[in-house]
């Protein structure tokens, strides 16, 4: 056996020979170049209708494959994963502040000198702050994190309609998204307003401010200036099957009863009543369920408190929903004081509404539904409407219990969130345990067109034909059909 001569220099340790060498190399090729900085991202903004969420699935699909960790989400689901990592976090830390103040409790009561229990309620102080102004870079580290493996994921990330509804929305975008792109990771997002004009209402205005730089930095400012819906363009140009029933007559409703028992045949099994999983532990019950197709009215889906975690898991659980019952949502009243009570009624169901609608399109479900007029005469007296007294109502309109822009559905979560705008490095501004939706009469127009544009494209035979391919139930399916047909093999 020949040993190995040793590289180590005589008369010095192994690691300043390392150095030593080290030194020696960057004087002959040149010190290690680097890394380059990562790619610039992509913030597209425009009109309803206009191709910006298509543009960015497209360039999601093209990296399937191409980039390891990358990661795309709608504006509700990121903001309800956020809410979820952010009570995780903050009850291991309720956990971890119970065992450390029994110990600190405990070292107070010794004999020590008043200086040293001082030192140790303020080290106690200490660490408290550190947790919660830690706390939002912590689950940004997480948003990306392949739950499944629980390893750091995505380099790219590729974020659906951003928009700021209230304070919390604000600080967490600013404090996740910062901090993503800090990290590195890649930004493409949509959005209905260009990044200047996403907080018009100047909440947290300083930490809105440091988002935005970042953002222009990271990213290129791309506004589609088309006035064209291409949604509308698609239905003008194909020949519609009849998925929409208006208005609530006898005709529309035997039509709507016959696609029921048409579709519930083709797919064969006993209709029945199951409860679906929600985030944070709750179930949501379906009173109408056969292999992946359900019936709903409206007034249970949207006249009660509920929200997008509701409807995120009957999107994803269910490839075909009917809707029965669907108003014509309007605020025509003359009367202040009537519009006021009305606006509190309405805004909610139409929010419930229009999030419904995004989370079906956003799944790609089928919808079939009896409503009492056309699609785009579903939303009536808007902007004349919602323009002159939206903020007058909205701030007496927030009802306990409303989910459709309260994204925790627990006590803790609603304490975490204020605690996180009012103890951590993020003070509200104004009312910590006021967290209301901030809405402008110019943001709720928007989300109304772009809920009937969205109808209007359900309907064509282009999104139709799409269901089975692209819906989780179908995409579930082909999975567990690949892995018995490679079990069947290995026997």
């Amino acid at each position: 056996m020949f040993r190995r001569k040793s590289d180590v220099e005589s008369g010095v340790g192994k690691w300043v020979s390392y150095l030593n060498r080290e030194k020696k190399l960057d004087s002959l090729v040149g010190s290690r170049p680097p890394a380059p900085p990562a790619p610039k991202g992509l913030y597209i903004w425009g009109n309803v209708g206009s191709g910006k969420t298509m543009l960015m699935d497209m360039f999601y699909g093209a990296t399937q494959g191409i980039v390891k960790h990358r990661r795309r989400y709608h504006f509700h689901e990121a903001m309800l994963k956020i809410n979820e990592q952010m009570h995780k976090i903050w009850k291991n830390q309720v956990e971890e502040k119970s065992l450390q103040s029994s110990i600190s409790n405990w070292m107070i009561n010794l004999p020590f000198d008043s200086k040293v229990k001082e030192w140790l309620a303020a080290e106690e102080r200490y660490k408290q702050e550190a947790q919660m102004q830690n706390i939002l870079p912590a689950v940004a580290d997480k948003l990306l994190t392949d739950w499944q493996s629980d390893r750091k994921g995505g380099s790219i990330l590729c974020f659906d309609e951003i928009q700021t509804v209230d304070v919390f929305a604000i600080v967490a975008l600013s404090g996740i998204l910062g901090r993503l792109l800090t990290t590195g990771t890649v930004l493409v997002a949509t959005s209905n307003r260009a990044p200047n004009n996403l907080n018009q209402d100047g909440m947290q205005r300083e930490i809105f401010q440091k988002f935005l730089a970042k953002l222009e930095e990271q990213c290129e400012i791309v506004y589609i200036g088309s006035e064209i819906d291409y949604r509308r363009l698609i239905a003008q140009r194909s020949k519609d099957q009849v998925h929409y029933f208006w208005p609530l007559d006898s005709t529309a409703l035997e039509g709507y009863e016959k696609m029921w028992h048409v579709v519930t045949g083709a797919v064969g099994g006993q209709i029945t009543s199951v409860n679906i999983p929600v985030m944070f532990g709750r179930m949501l019950e379906v009173p109408e369920s056969c292999h992946g197709v359900t019936r709903f009215t409206f007034e249970y889906l949207c006249g009660q408190p509920v929200g997008a975690a509701d409807y995120i898991a009957v999107a994803e659980n269910y490839h075909t929903v009917f809707i029965s019952d669907i108003p014509v949502m309007s605020m025509r009243i003359r009367d202040k004081s009537r519009f006021i009570l009305a606006l509190k009624l309405n805004c909610g169901v139409a929010r419930r509404f229009i999030t419904l609608i995004d989370e079906l399109y956003n799944h790609h479900c089928r919808l079939v539904c009896s409503a009492a007029s056309t699609i785009d005469d579903l939303f009536q007296g808007t902007e004349e409407g919602v323009d002159e007294l939206a903020r007058e109502a909205t701030l007496g309109s927030h009802q306990p219990g409303d989910r459709s822009f309260q994204f925790e559905t627990e006590t803790e979560g609603g304490k975490l969130r204020r605690d996180v705008l009012a103890e951590g490095t993020v003070g509200t501004g104004g009312s910590s345990t006021s967290i209301i939706s901030m809405v402008s009469g110019e943001e709720e127009t928007f989300a109304f067109r772009r809920a009937v544009s969205r109808l209007i494209e359900m309907q064509t035979p282009l999104y139709l034909e799409g269901v089975r391919n692209l819906h989780p139930y179908f995409r579930r399916e082909l999975c567990q059909e690949s892995e018995i047909d490679c079990a069947s093999n290995l026997q």
